[in-house]
C-alpha cells in the first residue's frame, strides 16, 4: 500500500519548484503558459500543502486569503497518475482543517461547466466536496473560458 504524505511548505522557492513541476505535468488544465507563470509566482506568498505518496510529489494545493473571512483556493494539482485515488480529497482535507480555524467560507474558481471535459471533472469534484456554485462571471478571464465561482460555507 502507498503511503500518502501531506505536508505544508513553508520555503517560497520550494513552494514555487513543487508547482512548477506539477503545473508542467498537466497541460490540459495549465496549458496558457503565461497564466502557468503567474500560478508558480504567486505560490511563493501561498499558504501551501504538497502531498507525496512514497517520498514522490504527487499534488499540491494552495491558500490565499481574499478577504478577513475568506479564502481562496488559488490552485491546486494532481498529478494525472494520482488521479482518483483519494489524493485531492486529502489535500482539501488538510487545507480546510487549517482555513476552517480563520475563515468562515471557502472559494475556488474554475472554468464554467460545458466548455472543457478536464474543467467539468474539476468542478465535480468540488460539487462532491460541498461546494456550491455561486455565480459565473463570462469574461473575468476571458470569453472562451468563463469563470465558475464555487463557494463553501467552512463554520
Amino acid at each position: 500500500m502507498a503511503k500518502l504524505e501531506i505536508r505544508e511548505e513553508t520555503e517560497a522557492h520550494q513552494k514555487q519548484l513543487i508547482v512548477a513541476t506539477i503545473l508542467a505535468g498537466l497541460p490540459e488544465w495549465f496549458g496558457l503558459p503565461d497564466s502557468t507563470a503567474d500560478y508558480v509566482a504567486e505560490a511563493a506568498k501561498m499558504q501551501l500543502w504538497a502531498a507525496y505518496i512514497d517520498g514522490a510529489l504527487a499534488g499540491f494545493i494552495d491558500l490565499n486569503a481574499t478577504s478577513e473571512q475568506t479564502a481562496e483556493i488559488s490552485c491546486m494539482g494532481v498529478l494525472k497518475s494520482f488521479h482518483r485515488q483519494g489524493i485531492g480529497t486529502a489535500l482539501l482535507e488538510q487545507l480546510e482543517s487549517k482555513a476552517r480555524q480563520k475563515y468562515r467560507f471557502l472559494q475556488v474558481k474554475t472554468v464554467a461547466r460545458g466548455h472543457y471535459p478536464q474543467y467539468d471533472a474539476t468542478g465535480a469534484f468540488y460539487l462532491s466536496k460541498g461546494f456550491s456554485e455561486l455565480e459565473i462571471f463570462p469574461t473575468l478571464w476571458d470569453s472562451w473560458n468563463p469563470c465558475q465561482i464555487l463557494i463553501k460555507a467552512l463554520r
